[in-house]
This record gives C-alpha cells, structure tokens and sequence, in this order.
C-alpha cells in the first residue's frame, strides 16, 4: 500500500467530481461553503461516535472503529473538496502548516 498524501487524495477527488460531474455541483469558490459545511457534519458523525459508544469502543470495537475511522475519511474527504474549491494546492497547504507548528512550538 502506498502512502495516501493531500495530492493523491485531491487526485482521488477529482476522479470522483469527474464521475459525478452530472449530479454534483463543480469544486470552485462559489461551492466552497457547502463543502466546508459537509465537513462540519461529518466530524459531527465521528464526533457522535465518540459520544453514543465511547473511547473504549473506538479502541477496542473493530467494528466501531472503522465506523469512526470512515467518518473521518468522509471528513477528509470534504477537506480536499473544500481545498480545491478554493484552489489551496498540498505545496500551499504544508508551507503554512510547518509555519503554523514552528509559531505554536514558541507560543508558551
């Protein structure tokens, strides 16, 4: 298995807007807003898996950790939409990653 990084991931994305581009509305900035707003929910989902069956389950469940682990999937996946619904490229999106970890490792 290879590694799954945010370009392989907005590659994934694309294929699925490409297959669905019928259905869907297209990833640009006027979408940008559903997109985020599908992400917000499907953390909700993983977030009511926490609630409803608890850390133990999610650790020690194999069924319920990998409901938990494909609503953070689906999370993700809403992430790179939201990206390229604004045009943010992986490059973009590490550069102010590592200066956001460089200014938090100073903040206390």
């Amino acid at each position: 298995m290879g590694t799954l990084d945010f370009s392989a991931m907005q590659e994934i994305q694309k294929e699925l807007q490409q297959k669905y581009r019928d259905i869907w509305k297209p990833l640009c900035p006027e979408h940008g807003r559903s997109s985020l707003l599908w992400m917000m929910i499907e953390a909700g989902e993983a977030a009511d898996i926490i609630k409803k069956e608890g850390d133990a389950a999610i650790m020690d469940d194999p069924e319920t950790r990998r409901h938990f682990i494909e609503e953070l999937c689906d999370t993700m996946m809403y992430f790179n939409d939201l990206m390229l619904c604004y045009g943010i490229t992986p490059e973009e999106l590490e550069e102010i990653y590592l200066e956001k970890h460089k200014r938090n490792l100073s903040r206390w």
